[in-house]
């Protein structure tokens, strides 16, 4: 893969010119690895410098606690990244499980490097710092998008919470979520038996309409 030409095309070098790109490409320490399907790229409790665009695959972060109880929060695809937070805090632990949820191909960036600007400064590395800081707080976004949808008492609620922000992201009353039936209910924080029935009951009640992982939302 051309990583060089993937990096210019990602949300972290949004407004940076091929040839800025080039000029500072010396100093961005990176490298890529490759993880089998379920291998953990960072354990909770992991600290880390660096963090991963996904070239390849996908990517699940997980929370899971002592008892085994696993929640996923989110899943990462080609062009995405994952972990920034930390690796920008440095001296804080990962508090996710991030595992490969297929043969995926990672790539690692140093947060330090980045955030160090070049000697002397660019405006182009100032844009990058920038870029970064915007990518982290979108996925802080997410995350608090699923505290919203996680938080009503029913499995009714819950679905229809995150299916109704899924259509405005859309535009579209019609769409397909990025998850099958047990990875939707892992995010939900439910049985996937009881998230099943419940699609059943919201669909006899015509509410909506679905086949895997396509909805079709009605208005009432």
């Amino acid at each position: 893969m051309d990583y060089y030409h993937f990096l210019l095309n990602s949300a972290l070098f949004a407004g940076i010119s091929e040839c800025e790109a080039k000029s500072m490409m010396h100093c961005l320490q990176f490298y890529t690895k490759t993880y089998q399907k379920q291998e953990t790229i960072f354990h909770i409790g992991d600290h880390t410098e660096c963090f991963g665009i996904v070239l390849l695959g996908s990517v699940n972060l997980e929370n899971s606690d002592v008892w085994g109880n696993t929640s996923l929060l989110d899943r990462v695809r080609p062009g995405q990244s994952f972990a920034e937070a930390y690796a920008c805090a440095q001296d804080a632990p990962v508090m996710v499980d991030v595992i490969a949820a297929e043969r995926t191909e990672i790539l690692f960036l140093n947060s330090r490097k980045i955030l160090t600007s070049c000697s002397p400064a660019c405006a182009y590395h100032s844009r990058l710092i920038r870029n970064l800081l915007c990518m982290t707080a979108r996925k802080n976004l997410v995350l608090t998008r699923k505290i919203v949808h996680c938080t009503p008492k029913t499995i009714r609620e819950r679905v229809l919470s995150y299916l109704s922000d899924q259509s405005i992201l859309h535009g579209s009353c019609q769409f397909e979520i990025p998850f099958n039936r047990q990875q939707f209910a892992d995010y939900l924080n439910v049985d996937r038996s009881a998230l099943s029935k419940e699609l059943s009951l919201m669909k006899r009640d015509g509410l909506l309409d679905f086949k895997k992982n396509r909805f079709c939302l009605f208005s009432v």
